[in-house]
């Protein structure tokens, strides 16, 4: 940061001021001093042009109120700034809280007889600190309760007592410049200070800054702390006046000196860049130039900032030319340095460890290449190869490569390159040869040295070290050697040097610019020959500088608010600015107002980007538009630079001397604008000659309008083509007469289209590409609006083999719509992909289907390979289903049956168990249906034969598998157990006789002991005792049953027959039709009845029947549930 005073406000009646606070928010001033004197002033503010011009902030009054009511010498004035109000108190102990602008006393109150200094609060106004006379600080909680005394590591091994200078806590308003910043200072007239983390920090920083401290302030954003009091002069009744500035880590940044006897108090302005002093009756103001973390690469300015929601850096990547911004959050961020495309921010690694990192980021902020390095890189400069790094005792260069596209291997060997000597490390004690020394050895580079490194800068050519003792080192690049040693009178706080390496600039620490000459070689006063020589140059209040690119004799300066131009050490007239410069190149100054910037950081504005032209540039610009080109050329040829010269060709351009315009882009060296006057010469009209000037200096309209004048519309919709203009040339296309040109037409609507759909706004694009009939754009914008209709009507109107078709048909599958990707694949006649599509999107008859038609064999294996690996997975289903979708019928059939015989030992749900009998069993009929549509389908020779042929095939299927005889057994079965079971709850006992009678056929598919229980309750309920008794023992005599389960069977029949008769009295008509052996009866479904009559109904899938008259009782089929 660089500090120089600007004003002085003196106090009618030379009355002494005690005491100084500054309004934040809007900028009142208020001044409290001997007699009563309490003052309200106020500076003007700065106008929105001066703004944008980059004026220094104005420093008339245009407040100046005296406030009334104090009697003694005023002590304290401090602002509410949420409450617009301002509290005052004097020796008295008077204490007026005044309302802005009317100087009304509000309330007041006498303090008598108390101790108390000093009062601070925290940020979260949990603890309030009571400085007291005696030095000793109090913590209180905010009820008033004292909680205990503050550990004061600052005045250890110091006897007696000291009265405090100032306690100030920073609230964290503008967030902190790193993560635990220390932000409560504490200061003692002796010149004793700490700086802690909080009330309660056991480790603070100190400083020992060795003057009478009268008063302390935070700026703003915490960043420093500053220190007003005085230093003991030469003579002892003469004090120095000083204002000492600190960073929170306790590192000295500047001394500001004060004229006047006595310095009293000092106060931040709200933005950090001014500070008012109170210095015996007068008031001094300072500017403030802030040492932002910024730079300018590439037409990006990037900068950082903190903020209060975030502990991090917010660093933004502000791209001036098209005013897009990106951020980047950066912990512990320490320097932004850039060059050319290219920026390296320097950041602390981790908290705890004291390692650091070297990002190297492009210009919008993408990290390229990060560097971990073990000395803190206080210093950083840049070139277009290399990044060195110093701390105080060594410095670290790393040659970067940056490569466009890098391969995998490249990125292997650019890791690896670290051993083969891309960074070194050297101490600034050592003298390298420049052969190769310098391996990565971090442990002598933190040996201590006697001389500092206090500056570094480097061009692609040479390194330049400043040391405290104002040595400066000169190293040779990339292999570093060292080559000279010169010495300053000053120690350097900035170095810079120019574009051919042959000087630098120095800045000290005090704003004196100081030149070195570095090849000079000269005779000392001792007769030896000596390189380098100090240049007779000077200039004080100095805070920034830059060289010109391109003119190793031209550089720009700012001195307090004005900007100089030197050209071979001769100044012209100043500029008025604060900006900061950015580049300086073509004889313009680019700079940048970042005061202005960071006062709203997240919107930054271009108007805050200002251009200045140097004054060769302004004088030949004037000269040209007064006298002519023949003259000014002799002005220029006196005083040459390609940009005059680039001047001058525009000049000669605008007036058609073509002759002078070439000899001046000759001159500077543009071989696109020599072609361009080629081509003018050889265009015969003056008017096109003057349109296509008018072109080349972006005046389109104006070209095209003197285009259409000479009915050259072709030229115009060529002009318009060449700037991508496609809307425009829509326009001319459609206004010309005559036939307008269809394959222009075609490219404008696809331009157009391609401009929307770039933007993603496909409808728009949808419009533009159907009129310029691109089907390729047009298939990828109904894909990406999800209009799968009209990507079909679009596959269907394109002809066969179609090149597009492939690629539509993948759009259809990868949403998966297998029918239209299958009839696009087809169309352009690839079944194999079709196929795959189908088994893609588990449609495997369709697959199948597909496969035979085009006598594709591997289906079945594919299809086979699918099955066991989900069988393998145990997705048995899974493969049901897939068998089933392929029409493999009997294979979904035979793995259905397995898991109907599986549930059924299980045990579980009948109901269950029925289902999925009645499902194998429909499979098995979908399987024999497919069977005699085959034979049907096969040449209708002998129909005989073909019918005999489908029953012999299906007689190979009984005999490979019990279910294929009789597929409908095992759903029968559990039909007739379910059935029997309602019948009997139901209270249906004779009919749930019958049905359990039939169950004795199903041994094989229900467990007996299950069957004879069922028909042994039911004949017990329907009191048929003969019935029940052989069921007992059948029950009793099978082998399953262990002895105990047979026991109790016994018993439970001995019970039963002692007292009923096992003999049946009942005789029924269905016994007589039995008993007569004419072989077995159909039987109802429905009822479990054997059906007598002649009339009954059958189902038309299972082929069971179903009593007449249940029929109107039933809409499904009671076994299969197929619609009745």
């Amino acid at each position: 940061m660089f500090i120089y005073l600007c004003k002085k406000i003196a106090i009618p009646g030379n009355v002494r001021l005690r005491c100084i606070s500054w309004n934040k928010e809007e900028g009142f001033i208020a001044c409290g001093g001997e007699d009563g004197l309490l003052k309200v002033l106020r500076l003007e503010t700065q106008t929105d042009e001066a703004k944008i011009k980059g004026l220094a902030a104005p420093s008339n009054l245009s407040m100046n109120q005296t406030l009334e009511g104090h009697s003694g010498s005023v002590q304290v004035v401090t602002w509410n700034e949420q409450y617009h109000k301002l509290t005052t108190s004097d020796q008295n102990g008077l204490i007026i809280v005044w309302i802005i602008y009317k100087g009304n006393r509000i309330w007041g109150k006498d303090l008598k007889g108390t101790h108390l200094c000093h009062v601070a609060w925290s940020s979260d106004s949990k603890v309030l600190l009571f400085g007291m006379a005696n030095g000793e600080i109090h913590i209180y909680d905010s009820n008033g309760n004292f909680i205990v005394k503050m550990k004061l590591s600052c005045l250890v091994n110091l006897t007696g007592t000291f009265r405090i200078a100032g306690i100030h806590w920073y609230h964290g308003t503008e967030g902190y410049v790193e993560p635990d910043c220390p932000c409560l200072a504490v200061c003692y007239e002796n010149g004793r200070c700490q700086i802690m983390r909080d009330e309660n920090d056991h480790n603070p920083v100190l400083i020992d800054t060795g003057m009478n401290v009268v008063c302390i302030q935070w700026n703003h954003c915490g960043s420093v702390l500053a220190l007003a009091g005085s230093l003991k002069g030469t003579s002892p009744d003469k004090d120095i006046n000083v204002v000492q500035f600190y960073t929170p880590f306790g590192e000295h940044l500047r001394t500001l000196k004060v004229p006047g006897k006595q310095i009293s108090a000092l106060s931040w302005e709200g933005g950090g860049l001014k500070i008012a002093l109170a210095v015996d009756s007068y008031i001094y103001f300072a500017n403030i130039r802030p040492d932002y973390k910024w730079g300018y690469c590439s037409n990006t300015v990037v900068y950082a900032y903190t903020r209060p929601d975030r502990p991090e850096y917010c660093v933004v990547f502000w791209d001036t030319k098209n005013n897009e911004k990106y951020v980047k959050y950066v912990k512990s961020l320490i320097s932004i340095t850039t060059y050319g495309d290219f920026c390296v921010l320097a950041t602390k690694a981790d908290e705890d460890q004291p390692q650091y990192v070297l990002v190297l980021c492009n210009s919008i902020g993408t990290p390229l290449d990060p560097k971990y390095i073990d000395i803190g890189p206080l210093f950083v400069t840049m070139t277009r190869t290399h990044v060195i790094a110093a701390s105080k005792e060594a410095f670290y260069i790393w040659q970067y490569r940056v490569a466009k596209k890098l391969t995998a291997m490249e990125i292997n060997q650019v890791a690896r390159t670290r051993k083969e000597g891309r960074e070194r490390i050297y101490h600034i004690d050592d003298t390298p040869s420049g052969s190769g020394d310098g391996h990565l050895d971090y442990s002598k580079a933190v040996e201590g040295t006697r001389d500092p490194i206090c500056a570094i800068t480097a061009s692609d050519k040479i390194l330049l070290v400043g040391r405290e003792s104002g040595t400066i080192h000169r190293y040779s690049l990339p292999n570093v050697g060292i080559i000279q040693k010169y010495t300053l009178n000053c120690r350097a706080h900035q170095l810079s040097l120019n574009c051919n390496s042959s000087r630098v600039a120095i800045i000290d620490l005090s704003g004196v610019l100081t030149f070195f000459d570095l090849d000079a070689r000269v005779t000392s006063s001792t007769g030896q020959q000596v390189i380098g020589e100090q240049l007779k140059l000077e200039r004080k209040d100095v805070w920034d500088m830059k060289w010109a690119k391109d003119n190793p004799d031209l550089f720009a300066v700012m001195e307090k608010t004005r900007m100089y131009v030197f050209r071979n050490l001769d100044p012209e007239e100043p500029i008025q600015t604060s900006g900061y410069i950015c580049n300086f190149e073509d004889l313009e100054i680019k700079s940048v107002l970042l005061d202005e910037i960071l006062k709203n950081p997240e919107r930054p504005n271009k108007d805050y980007i200002i251009n200045f032209e140097i004054r060769s540039l302004r004088d030949s610009r004037a000269l040209i538009e007064a006298v002519g080109i023949e003259e000014s050329s002799q002005f220029i040829e006196d005083n040459p630079h390609p940009r005059l010269w680039r001047l001058l060709a525009e000049a000669a351009l605008q007036k058609l001397d073509l002759q002078t315009a070439e000899q001046a882009f000759v001159r500077c060296k543009d071989y696109q604008g020599i072609k361009f006057v080629k081509r003018l010469g050889n265009l015969q009209s003056e008017s096109m000659q003057q349109a296509e000037v008018a072109a080349y200096f972006s005046r389109f309209e104006e070209a095209e309008r003197m285009y259409l004048d000479m009915d050259r519309r072709d030229l115009a919709i060529g002009l318009r083509i060449k700037l991508g203009d496609w809307f425009r040339v829509l326009q001319l296309l459609k206004t010309g007469s005559g036939d307008s040109d269809d394959a222009l037409l075609e490219q404008a609507h696809n331009a157009i289209g391609d401009y929307f759909a770039d933007r993603q706004k496909w409808l728009n694009a949808v419009q533009y590409y159907v009129q310029g009939r691109n089907q390729e754009r047009l298939a990828e914008c109904y894909y990406m609006l999800e209009d799968y209709q009209g990507l079909e009507n679009l596959a269907n109107s394109l002809p066969e083999n179609n090149k597009l078709l492939p690629d539509i048909a993948h759009m259809f599958v990868r949403v998966g719509m297998c029918e239209q990707a299958v009839s696009a694949f087809l169309k352009c006649n690839r079944p194999k992909d079709a196929v795959d599509t189908c088994v893609h999107l588990n449609q495997w008859n369709k697959a199948v289907e597909l496969a035979k038609n085009h006598n594709m064999k591997e289906i079945g294996s594919l299809l086979a390979r699918y099955a066991t690996h989900l069988l393998e997975k145990n997705k048995i289903l899974d493969a049901i289903e897939l068998y089933r979708k392929a029409n493999y019928f009997f294979e979904a059939a035979k793995l259905m049956f397995k898991i109907a015989d599986e549930e059924a030992k299980k045990r579980t749900k009948p109901l269950r168990v029925k289902k999925l009998y009645v499902l194998s069993a429909l499979l098995m009929e979908q399987c024999h249906e497919q069977m005699q549509n085959a034979q049907r389908g096969k040449v209708k020779g002998s129909e005989t034969a073909s019918a005999l042929a489908g029953l012999l095939e299906e007689d190979v299927l009984s005999s490979t598998n019990r279910f294929a005889d009789n597929a409908w057994r095992g759903a029968e079965a559990y039909h007739f157990f379910i059935l029997a079971q309602r019948q009997l709850y139901k209270g249906s006992v004779d009919a749930a006789l019958k049905t359990a009678l039939h169950l004795r056929d199903y041994e094989d598919i229900i467990p007996a002991v299950e069957i004879y229980s069922l028909l042994a309750v039911c004949a017990c309920a329907n009191r048929a005792f003969d019935t029940c008794s052989k069921a007992f023992v059948k029950l009793e005599s099978l082998e399953t049953l262990s002895q105990e389960q047979r026991q109790q069977y016994e018993d439970l029949a001995l019970e039963i027959f002692t007292r009923h008769c096992p003999k049946n009295n009942k005789k029924t008509d269905l016994d007589d039709v039995l008993e007569s052996g004419d072989g077995k009866l159909p039987v109802c479904v429905a009822t479990g009845d054997p059906i007598l009559e002649y009339r009954f109904w059958m189902c038309s899938v299972c082929k069971h029947c179903m009593k007449a008259k249940e029929r109107s009782n039933y809409n499904f089929c009671p076994l299969c549930h197929c619609s009745a």
